[in-house]
């Protein structure tokens, strides 16, 4: 599998994280308060320049109110 943030796996891991911080009403400036990080780096996730690790995935998902598990059963 081509390790790529164009895949359409990781497409649809970032469609879906974007759609949550929007449903959580958070632009990408507040969320990335939230995480004590630039805007860029929300910016660079949500377009797949910069992949994230999990540890970065947890961080995201507690900022916008998910529950990481549900995340990864919609992926599937």
């Amino acid at each position: 599998m081509p390790r790529s943030n164009f895949t359409p796996a990781a497409a649809l891991f970032r469609h879906c994280l974007k759609k949550r911080r929007i449903t959580a009403g958070l632009t990408q400036r507040s969320l990335a308060a939230r995480l004590n990080r630039p805007q860029s780096f929300v910016a660079k996730y949500e377009s797949g320049e910069r992949r994230i690790d999990v540890v970065e995935f947890l961080e995201i998902a507690e900022a916008v109110g998910l529950d990481p598990s549900e995340l990864i059963r919609e992926l599937r």
